[in-house]
């Protein structure tokens, strides 16, 4: 069976930690702390299936509704807040991100990637999280009294 560590304060998830990955942050944490992490955004089409705990594929990520950082830092001010959340470095295999969904509010799922964007952005195809945390899965619904 696979081990899982949770992380609690006063009944309340912070983070967890599968096996031997990094420790993560709880979707309860990210969805306080939105802009604290590093964020990719599903297209509409993906929704359901990482919902249903599927692997993230990049096609998701690389459709017309899908977001990757797009490899540049900004300086100074200026452009819509929807523009400015995926501006930055690309992001590294290994790192934990946040997945946002097109045309929701909150985060659906953190995880590990797989490959790092500049290689998502290249191929296009692939895995891209095997495993995370997610809207609705055990971890989201387990109850701490």
């Amino acid at each position: 069976p696979d081990r899982v560590t949770l992380y609690a304060l006063d009944s309340h998830p912070l983070f967890y930690q599968h096996m031997d990955d990094p420790i993560t942050p709880h979707l309860r944490i990210v969805h306080q702390f939105p802009h604290a992490f590093s964020r990719i955004r599903i297209d509409r089409g993906a929704i359901r299936f990482v919902l249903s705990g599927a692997t993230l594929m990049a096609p998701g990520l690389t459709s017309e509704g899908g977001r990757l950082p797009n490899g540049k830092i900004s300086e100074g001010e200026g452009g819509e807040e929807g523009d400015k959340r995926y501006e930055g470095r690309d992001l590294e295999e290994g790192e934990i991100v946040v997945v946002e969904a097109e045309g929701k509010e909150e985060a659906c799922m953190i995880g590990q990637l797989r490959v790092g964007t500049r290689e998502i952005k290249e191929k296009k195809k692939g895995v891209v999280i095997d495993s995370g945390h997610y809207l609705g899965d055990g971890l989201w619904r387990m109850e701490l009294d």
